[in-house]
């Protein structure tokens, strides 16, 4: 008579026992539903003090929790029933091949890799699980604090960079041709940092228009999120005013890099500016002569953004060499330099704050967190789902807004504490990759603004006392 050979007597062995571990869990599941179900039903028809549209909503998001590690569980149990299969497939390897035995080293190593695999597909599968938990808490939140109140459109092509004026009149300047727009502490000038190798500084003369009421978009807050695809964007060229007027000659031009000028900016007091280029280094100019006073050297690959304090003569270069530097003009004899790491990719921006902070973005997914007088760890770190572009902080309430390349917009604490997310939505939010934000304490509707590929910039109103009650 014919004989079944070990390998076949195995495979029969598991399939009996995948057979009856898949009926098990589904009368796990089934009477674990009989058991979930009465409190629920007991609990709806109790009497509670709480309005009938926020008990809904609450027993709704129950019960997306409970489908969610329901569906966690099932998943857990399959994973642990694939990895006894494989097991057992690689003992039933191991005495047929060519008659030989394998080492219990060559089977710990195999069978080792294949659950590390597995192990690695467990923890994704409860990290995005959670993820949409904490989402749907999280949303409801932000639209509760945080409402678009203006779009801005007009541009051709996606907008690198966002600027607030300091001074009155409140203007908001957006760069889209260019790299990098940034106002001057006092005067009407805009400072221009561009891909043909020089900067510019520009004269502005701007007449407010009479006040417009604002439109109420707090209806559009309670839309549900979806994915957009690139036939939703406006049509730019549609609503681009016609009587907007052109500056074509600039006041200065700021010469002598050998590469593309990613970003400039003042320093304190405006009378000299800062620029930096793929060229990996960073220029110190007198803006009233136009002469390069210093060239920073030092990075190992191309400057992706140079930012300045506010009230002292220092500079922050972030760069593609996975460091920022920290520059000292402070002594007019000599600038000191500090090199901070910590970032395991591009860093694009890093950006002064209040005292002796700063806040570095990464490729990395990461936002950290640095004392100034400590260069060897960061005080604190914010670790993301999607790279970080260029970050801007609220100085006088210490709020950090994340544009991410995954179109969101994120709000966070200087101690690594999440705060909100924009609403983002079919009718509302950006389209694309949002590439820099800049928050206005000075503007009568909107205190923050972000810009992005999709060819416009947002003004959004951020209730901010709200949303340090909600932290």
């Amino acid at each position: 008579m014919p004989t079944e050979s070990g390998s076949c007597s195995a495979a029969r062995q598991a399939k009996q026992k995948r057979k009856s571990h898949s009926l098990s869990i589904r009368r796990t599941n089934s009477s674990e539903q009989e058991r979930t179900g009465l409190p629920r039903e007991m609990l709806e028809g109790q009497d509670s003090k709480l309005p009938s549209s926020v008990r809904s909503t609450l027993l709704e998001l129950f019960g997306q929790i409970e489908r969610e590690f329901e569906n966690l569980y099932i998943e857990n149990l399959e994973l642990r029933r694939e990895i006894e299969t494989l097991n057992e497939r690689l003992a039933a390897e191991g005495q047929a091949v060519d008659g030989a035995e394998l080492s219990k080293g060559q089977l710990k190593t195999k069978a080792g890799h294949s659950t590390s695999q597995l192990s690695q597909k467990l923890k994704t599968t409860y990290k995005a699980s959670t993820s949409k938990i904490v989402s749907s808490f999280k949303t409801t939140t932000s639209r509760a604090v945080c409402q678009l109140v203006k779009e801005y459109v007009g541009h051709r092509d996606g907008i690198w960079d966002v600027s607030v004026a300091r001074t009155a009149p409140v203007v908001l300047g957006t760069a889209s041709a260019v790299n990098s727009v940034k106002f001057h502490p006092s005067e009407q000038l805009a400072l221009t940092a561009s891909g043909d190798q020089t900067a510019h500084v520009w004269r502005y003369a701007v007449q407010l228009p009479t006040p417009q009421p604002v439109a109420d978009t707090s209806q559009l807050c309670g839309e549900d999120e979806v994915e957009c695809s690139d036939k939703d964007e406006p049509d730019a060229d549609a609503d681009a005013p016609s009587d907007c007027p052109t500056i074509r000659a600039p006041l200065t031009s700021l010469k002598s890099h050998q590469g593309v000028v990613i970003a400039a900016d003042w320093l304190v007091g405006g009378k000299q500016a800062v620029t930096a280029s793929w060229d990996r280094t960073a220029n110190l100019y007198d803006v009233e002569t136009s002469e390069l006073v210093h060239c920073l050297t030092g990075h190992d690959q191309e400057l992706t953004h140079c930012c300045t304090h506010p009230t002292q003569r220092l500079v922050v270069t972030s760069s593609r060499d996975t460091t920022f530097r920290l520059w000292d003009f402070r002594d007019p004899s000599i600038h000191s330099v500090n090199v901070f790491q910590g970032h395991t990719d591009t860093v694009t921006s890093a950006v002064f704050t209040v005292g002796d902070n700063v806040v570095s973005g990464s490729d990395d997914r990461t936002v950290k967190v640095w004392d100034l007088k400590n260069m060897r760890s960061p005080i604190a770190t914010i670790r993301t789902d999607s790279a970080i572009n260029r970050i801007t902080v609220c100085v006088g309430q210490r709020i950090i807004a994340l544009p991410h390349d995954n179109r969101q917009v994120r709000l966070f604490d200087m101690s690594g504490v999440r705060l909100a997310r924009l609403p983002r939505s079919s009718r509302q939010g950006h389209r694309r990759m949002v590439c820099g934000s800049a928050w206005s304490e000075d503007h009568p509707v909107c205190n923050l603004f972000t810009c992005g590929f999709d060819r416009q910039a947002i003004g959004w109103s951020i209730n901010i006392p709200a949303l340090l009650q909600e932290k």
